[in-house]
C-alpha cells in the first residue's frame, strides 16, 4: 500500500500514511474543505431549511 499523499510505502505506525507529516497534510485538507463532497441538491441551504421547517409534523 502506498501513502495517498506522497505515494511512498506506508509505515504501520501511521497507516495509511508514510509519516506523521503526510497524516497532518491530509488532516489539513479535511479541515480546509478540500475533501468536501459537492452537493447537487439543494443549491440553497436556506431553501432546504425552510422546506424542512414546512414539513407536516410526524405523529408520535
Amino acid at each position: 500500500m502506498s501513502c495517498p499523499i506522497c505515494a511512498k510505502p506506508t509505515d504501520p505506525k501511521t497507516r495509511p500514511f508514510c509519516s506523521r507529516r503526510c497524516a497532518d497534510v491530509d488532516l489539513a485538507k479535511w479541515l480546509s474543505g478540500d475533501y468536501a463532497v459537492p452537493s447537487r441538491e439543494p443549491e440553497d441551504i436556506e431553501a432546504a431549511i425552510e422546506a424542512v421547517e414546512n414539513l407536516p409534523p410526524k405523529p408520535h
